[in-house]
């Protein structure tokens, strides 16, 4: 049996839909989110003899700062989407999406802090990989301002996914600053990449932290979204339905 995606393009048909996928990602982002952390904590202590026990902040820190930078290209696509189409819902979601990927950056800087107190001597560095991370959490902070700033949604909309979508060229720079395969070309204290370099257990923990991290902001996005296609579509005959019937069920 086929079915039609297209049809969940309409707030009136994605709305009902959410209150089905938020308790199943609710469901597995504590699954996996306990899971990876329980594993990472408890179950690879002997990996890390030569390692001092704050190494393990980085099974929050290396999925935050994954998710910083994938929930802005999410952002991004769903931006794009709405300006090419013109679609309403799309811009929710791209709405819906900017305050989860701000958190995981703040989340992302402020292990990275713990870590190079400890690690390094010092909290901040002027880094490429510190100070590009930073700049992400502005283009966030930026991103909602603009559309707080408009009152009329259709504009503060266009003007914010393009805001974005200039931002997207500090993702791969984010990426090569992380991955650089010279370190003279971007010395920092930040260390390189060592996602391949780390033992499987090490790797499983963070890789399910990670996908927990996915489930969570799922999650929140379409509770989020939730709200804003309250907030924007009240005067709509299927949200004034939809509230009369919540009253006569109380």
């Amino acid at each position: 049996m086929k079915i039609n995606w297209f049809k969940y393009s309409a707030p009136s048909t994605f709305y009902p839909l959410t209150h089905k996928l938020v308790p199943v990602f609710a469901g597995l982002a504590f699954l996996l989110i306990m899971g990876g952390l329980y594993w990472g904590f408890f179950q690879t202590p002997d990996l890390l003899t030569d390692q001092k026990q704050y190494y393990r902040i980085l099974y929050v820190h290396v999925g935050a700062a994954w998710m910083s930078m994938w929930l802005y290209a999410v952002l991004v696509f769903w931006a794009l989407i709405g300006l090419i189409f013109n679609t309403r819902l799309a811009y929710m979601l791209a709405a819906a999406t900017a305050p989860t990927g701000a958190i995981f950056t703040f989340l992302t800087l402020w292990t990275g802090a713990f870590w190079g107190k400890t690690s390094w001597g010092t909290y901040w560095d002027w880094d490429p990989r510190m100070t590009t991370e930073l700049i992400l959490l502005f283009l966030y902070i930026g991103y909602m301002a603009l559309q707080s700033a408009i009152d009329d949604s259709r504009r503060s909309d266009r003007a914010s996914a393009l805001l974005a979508t200039v931002g997207l060229v500090l993702i791969p720079i984010i990426f090569w600053s992380v991955n650089c395969p010279d370190p003279n070309q971007c010395a920092a204290l930040h260390q390189q990449s060592s996602m391949s370099q780390v033992e499987g257990n090490i790797r499983i923990a963070w890789l399910v932290t990670a996908l927990g991290f996915w489930m969570f902001a799922f999650m929140v996005i379409l509770m989020r979204v939730k709200n804003i296609i309250l907030q924007r579509e009240q005067h709509t005959t299927w949200v004034k339905r939809l509230i009369c019937s919540n009253e006569g069920q109380q």
